[in-house]
């Protein structure tokens, strides 16, 4: 790979490339740079709702309303609406500096560390509809990012290589999912007044001793804002890079005409030559990306309300996710970009849909299991191993179905379709928990990745994934 696109297919390179090859790949600067926007395009996600419905449930809420909450996530299923503005619609004097990807970078990396200010300064006890809504502007912010990023790094790279760049940027995804996780809940176990702190330790022990969760009554905003005010910092890792990247090379677009001809442009022939490229074959394409990701999606929401209720600490949960999530997330996201090199990208597909489907059996077991922090380790280690295999196969697999004539437009329409569901269907987590306990949860959704392996395999044999040399 060069320092903005690899190198196009040819005789030399379409033979299966050695283990020293594949390697050398995770460290070409297009590598490198997907890492750290990967970093920047993960921190807001849990901000706005794993960590959140942690913060939540601690300052008192109940498990409903923060299922409801979670709803708040469905911008990132609509961010198709908007896709065709970031894909072709310039802003104003920073365009003309910085290009057409790195400017919506820059703009939507600013947005989200201003809402997340927002999210620092207010009490959820005290002004809930402030929390809301700045988590709101995060979650459209962020999706935006997303946007702007997915063109930026499929137009980085070929078909081929798609695997190694989802990896580099699923692992630095992942590891702001870490810190946004469980990096907020040290830093906030840090920030908490001493005493309480200490008295919290035995508050939380003897309610889990007795079962009987005691959210609410231990809470301190003033350690979460100071948490929340960290992590806008941390998006800084972002805005960084894009000011030292070179903004890819792109497919020039003729100038529209006028009105009707820039919309069917921008709004219509993205969503045109998807469906003719693959017809029927469309409806199965979307309804794999539809489900793909519903066992992680729904059991998500109330993973940090079980650690709550189960009576573990900020300081557990941090240190577990922290240390032993970050190896297996690196392991993950390295086997799936290097399996998806070697193997190809359905097979990694499949063995993602298998492993994120297991994963949240742990889950169930954990809750009859009670409060161990080695169990604790175990399940985790095995969630972000799966979710690291699977997110890389998948990124990969959503890349190679796009056009790069509307790079932002499709891959949009694609990770939306990925979240809409799951995210609406997340949003009952907490009413069905408040029914049928954790135990049955997280076996249920277990099982909602059944039709998930269906579907691989139907798209495997039906739909064979097209090869795009790079700057085509």
């Amino acid at each position: 790979m060069t320092e903005n696109a690899v190198t196009p297919s040819s005789p030399q390179n379409t033979a299966r490339p050695t283990w020293g090859e594949t390697l050398r790949a995770y460290l070409e600067p297009a590598s490198l740079r997907m890492f750290a926007l990967g970093f920047s395009a993960g921190l807001p996600l849990l901000l706005v709702l794993g960590t959140l419905s942690f913060r939540l449930r601690e300052a008192g809420l109940d498990r409903t309303t923060i299922g409801y909450l979670s709803w708040v996530g469905l911008a990132y299923g609509f961010k198709w609406c908007w896709s065709p503005l970031v894909d072709r619609l310039p802003i104003p004097l920073l365009t003309r500096w910085m290009g057409r990807r790195r400017s919506w970078l820059l703009l939507s990396q600013g947005a989200i560390m201003a809402a997340l200010v927002g999210m620092a300064l207010s009490d959820p006890r005290t002004g809930l509809n402030v929390v809301v809504w700045c988590a709101l502007a995060v979650a459209f912010a962020s999706a935006t990012q997303d946007i702007a990023l997915d063109a930026f790094r499929i137009e980085s790279a070929d078909t081929r290589h798609q695997g190694v760049l989802a990896a580099t940027y699923q692992t630095g995804y992942r590891l702001a999912m870490i810190w946004a996780g469980g990096g907020v809940l040290w830093l906030a176990a840090r920030a908490e007044v001493a005493p309480v702190a200490q008295a919290a330790v035995a508050v939380v022990t003897a309610a889990a001793e007795a079962a009987k969760p005691v959210p609410g009554a231990l809470y301190q905003n003033a350690a979460w804002t100071s948490a929340y005010l960290v992590m806008a910092a941390s998006m800084l890792v972002g805005v960084v890079t894009v000011l030292f990247s070179r903004e890819p090379v792109q497919l020039a677009v003729p100038p529209a005409r006028n009105a009707a001809e820039w919309f069917r442009g921008a709004f219509v022939e993205p969503f045109a030559d998807f469906l003719q490229r693959y017809g029927k074959q469309a409806l199965l394409i979307l309804a794999l990306i539809g489900v793909y990701r519903i066992s992680d999606v729904v059991m998500g929401i109330m993973a940090n309300p079980f650690y709550v209720d189960m009576g573990y600490t900020k300081d557990e949960v941090a240190a577990v996710t922290k240390v032993y999530g970050v190896i297996m997330t690196l392991v993950g996201a390295f086997i799936g970009g290097a399996l998806s090199l070697r193997w190809g990208v359905m097979r990694v597909l499949m063995l993602g849909a298998i492993l994120s489907a297991a994963s949240n059996l742990l889950f169930a077991w954990l809750a009859g299991h009670g409060h161990d922090v080695t169990a604790l380790i175990a399940v985790i280690s095995a969630d972000n191993l799966s979710a690291g295999v699977a997110s890389a196969g998948f990124i990969a697999y959503l890349s190679s179905l796009t056009n790069v004539t509307y790079s932002a437009t499709q891959y949009a329409l694609f990770s939306s379709m990925m979240l809409l569901a799951p995210k609406w269907l997340a949003g009952y987590s907490g009413a069905f928990v408040d029914a049928y306990d954790y135990p049955t949860f997280f076996t249920a959704t277990a099982f909602l990745g059944v039709p998930v392996l269906l579907l691989v395999w139907l798209a495997t044999r039906l739909i064979p994934l097209p090869e795009r040399p790079a700057g085509v």
